[in-house]
């Protein structure tokens, strides 16, 4: 039985995220449903490299398929593909050594936040539109905060699996603020993240850039005592899991949007 490694987009908006739920629509139920159809089996396996949460997006998730099939890497995405919906697409599949494991082995995640500064008609579900100025250099500022090797304890929530044991100790290696087409842009890279994290970074970010926090709020934030990085939680809708590393692949160096705006006249 041949091992893939998939890689997928998806616009997460009509999706309960990544991971098959009962009495939901999911982006691995979908991907599972046609599976069974092109290949008629029921017995196989499809792991991403993590969940994403309901309404994120995803520009290359990462999952391996154990399925058995005479189907060639690229007969099979074409097939799969037409039995998937327009959100959901797979960009490449690949055979692997069957040691390969899609979470396991992953060294990184990226992640792209993307916040409009001006109402959109088209890229709604893509954005947070932030009504107020936004000074980007103060969240620039701030941002060191959240670099290294530390405990996110405060800016996580419990997934309610029962391990709230699981440390909430997160290597972030960079994260960058930039500004294009429109947006300001959030990237941040790290070892994992924790459920909602990169949310509530970004909240606590936008915040400062309105001037509504100081910048030497976040670092205090990563260790007081409050709500305030859960009140702040950026929506879903401008997140985007933008690449999976895995051993010696290259990191990605340059900051640009999933999804441009035109700049309004």
């Amino acid at each position: 039985m041949p091992r893939f490694k998939l890689t997928i987009e998806y616009a997460g908006t009509k999706y309960s995220g990544w991971q098959i739920q009962k009495n939901a629509r999911t982006v691995q139920g979908e991907i599972d449903r046609a599976v069974r159809t092109i290949t008629s089996r029921v017995d196989f396996e499809l792991y991403g490299s993590g969940r994403t949460d309901a309404g994120v997006h995803a520009l290359a998730q990462v999952a391996h398929l154990d399925v058995a099939t005479s189907l060639p890497p690229a007969t099979l995405v074409e097939r799969l593909n037409g039995d998937l919906p327009a959100d959901i697409n797979i960009l490449d599949a690949v055979v692997v050594p069957h040691r390969f494991h899609a979470r396991h082995d992953a060294v990184g995640r990226r992640y792209l936040y993307q916040i409009s500064r001006r109402r959109t008609a088209f890229a709604k579900a893509y954005v947070w539109w932030v009504k107020e100025a936004i000074a980007v250099d103060r969240m620039r500022r701030a941002a060191d905060a959240f670099v290294g090797f530390k405990d996110f304890g405060a800016f996580a929530e419990s997934d309610g699996r029962g391990d709230e044991d699981r440390s909430t100790d997160v290597r972030v290696d960079r994260l960058d603020i930039g500004e294009a087409d429109g947006l300001v842009l959030v990237a941040i890279e790290g070892s994992h993240f924790l459920w909602k994290m990169v949310r509530r970074i970004v909240g606590v970010l936008v915040e400062i850039g309105r001037g509504r926090l100081e910048p030497d709020a976040a670092a205090r934030l990563m260790t007081d005592s409050t709500d305030a990085p859960a009140r702040l939680t950026a929506p879903a809708s401008g997140l985007f899991l933008e690449r999976v590393y895995y051993k010696d692949d290259p990191r990605i160096n340059a900051l640009g949007p999933a999804t441009p705006l035109r700049r309004s006249s």
